[in-house]
């Protein structure tokens, strides 16, 4: 029977795995190896071994209501997208409510994890750490590793020729900490994801120049969307989840091109994404627009050569002088302390049944929480990750054989698309809702909103066609939170109360009463289509 179980890793999932095993009657002890909690956002002026590493402005890209622990909200008076010093405290506040502190040791590296002789009978583990220079080892009927995969800089060197005759400074953007190296320089941030956006948009505020290098483009939203609510808010719905897989790739891929394009042209700023059918993570920036059009930062294509002080772009003949290169490549992922036998990282990822557990070994007792890019917040994911891992040791939720979870694996990876809906075809990618609706369905935690309509439709209707919401998973089943409804109904006015810090009379309008009717009337035929 499963009793002890070892957690690597004190950031966002491993904190969460620690409270689902003490809610679940099971001994957790984590292992962090830095001297605080918190992982990716607990900033430190230096980077460390082992741990994501952030930039001292770094805010979240998922609003606090879509990124909270399921049954723990933000405080209210936190602003819709944390700023990274208010994430930490929250995560501490997260860790304090549920006294959590007791299960981790710090400044204890995990070294090894390895299968007991007798794994095929027991499933345990042997954990080496060291500690103050002290190894030790212990025995653990379970492992969930929670260390992320934003702790390896993928630098490709080699892909941009002439690099070594560079004179000036380069470096990845795990290093980047503040804006002050750019004062009057020259700087080329190569790659436009988050990271290499949000440096772009700083260093031109203190740069004389800046270049924003991409090879295949991307979409920029803004945080702010629809009547000035949070993208995410509005953007991740069930019933806007199926419209969308209802539709075939192209209209969705259309749909989300004109929606994408009606805050600005993409094509006209040079920034539009060159595969707009395969999904890729959108690019969250409020500035870059804004910073674009008035010459602050200059979209390029990719390098065709480094010089010793200048670079030439691809299609474009000028050579532009530049002090400084940022490479914003993005991240590989490894296991250090788990020998490849157990956990295999090959093309960008491992084969793992359901993201989480490796689908080759005879006992589900190791599991890998957070290795998953959904397009939704990573705290409630790893969460209900982490609440389905606990769930099958536990024995309450079955996996089948390793032969069938190779299977299912081998046939994700051929990266099949259906042909509708959004294409989530690239390593780790994953489609959210039905994603946490298929762990919550294995543990009988997924709402039944049919059932629910019969007997609370107003909270029937805010599931549907609300944001989903963490709350959403603690409705029934196992961890089950009674503040779950109404953390529902008033998610809106959390988000609105962050905003509204001046209170202003809205100016009734005669037809608003009439149309919000018909608005309603639509909505509820729309739910009676859909699920009856």
């Amino acid at each position: 029977m499963v009793k002890r179980v070892a957690i690597v890793g004190a950031g966002v999932s491993g904190l969460a795995s620690i409270k689902c095993c003490l809610e679940e009657g099971l001994e957790p002890t984590c292992f962090e190896r830095s001297d605080g909690l918190g992982g990716l956002w607990r900033f430190t002026e230096h980077v460390e071994e082992g741990r994501a590493s952030l930039y001292k402005s770094v805010v979240s890209n998922s609003s606090k209501e879509m990124s909270c622990y399921s049954d723990f909200p933000f405080p209210d008076d936190y602003p819709n997208f944390v700023p990274n010093s208010l994430f930490l405290e929250y995560l501490k506040l997260y860790a304090n409510r549920f006294n959590l502190l007791k299960c981790i040791q710090f400044k204890t590296k995990v070294c090894s994890v390895t299968k007991c002789p007798d794994f095929a009978t027991s499933g345990q583990w042997e954990v080496v750490t060291l500690h103050e220079g002290k190894q030790s080892s212990a025995i653990f009927d379970a492992v969930m590793v929670c260390t992320g995969f934003l702790t390896n800089p993928h630098l490709p060197l080699d892909s941009f020729p002439g690099l070594k005759n560079f004179k000036g400074q380069y470096f990845h953007s795990r290093q980047y900490k503040h804006p002050d190296i750019f004062k009057d320089k020259r700087v080329l941030v190569v790659g436009m994801g988050n990271s290499g956006t949000d440096i772009a948009v700083e260093a031109s505020h203190l740069a004389k120049k800046v270049f924003l290098s991409t090879t295949g483009g991307a979409w920029v939203i803004s945080r702010v969307f629809d009547s000035g609510y949070p993208w995410d808010m509005i953007f991740m719905t069930r019933f806007q989840n199926m419209f969308r897989n209802f539709l075939p790739t192209p209209i969705v891929s259309w749909l989300i091109s004109k929606k994408m394009n009606s805050w600005f042209n993409h094509v006209n700023y040079g920034v539009a994404p060159k595969d707009r059918t395969q999904l890729r993570e959108p690019v969250l920036n409020d500035e870059l627009p804004g910073r674009i059009i008035t010459g602050k930062v200059l979209i390029k294509p990719s390098i065709k050569e480094v010089k010793e002080n200048s670079v030439m772009f691809n299609n474009t003949p000028e050579e532009e002088p530049i002090d400084i290169i940022v490479f914003a490549t993005g991240y590989t992922f490894a296991f250090p302390f788990l020998d490849e036998s157990v956990v295999k990282v090959e093309d960008g990822q491992a084969s793992l049944y359901k993201y989480i557990l490796p689908a080759h070994l005879p006992k589900p007792t190791l599991a890998v929480i957070g290795l998953i890019k959904p397009l939704g917040s990573m705290i409630p994911t790893g969460e209900t990750q982490a609440r389905w891992v606990v769930q099958v040791l536990k024995g309450a939720a079955t996996v089948p054989p390793p032969s069938v979870m190779m299977a299912e694996v081998n046939e994700r990876k051929k990266n099949k698309h259906s042909g509708f809906g959004l294409c989530y075809c690239k390593a780790l990618q994953s489609d959210y809702i039905p994603y946490i609706d298929d762990l919550l369905t294995s543990i009988k935690a997924k709402p039944d909103l049919r059932a629910m309509l019969l007997t609370d439709p107003r909270l029937a209707l805010s599931i549907f066609f609300g944001p989903c919401t963490p709350y959403h998973f603690r409705l029934t089943g196992p961890g089950k939170w009674e503040g779950a409804r109404n953390a529902i109904l008033t998610q809106w006015d959390r988000a609105i109360k962050a905003t509204k810090t001046r209170i202003v009379p809205e100016s009734p309008s005669p037809f608003e009463t009439v149309f919000k009717l018909f608005s309603f009337l639509a909505l509820l035929v729309a739910f009676f289509l859909v699920f009856l």
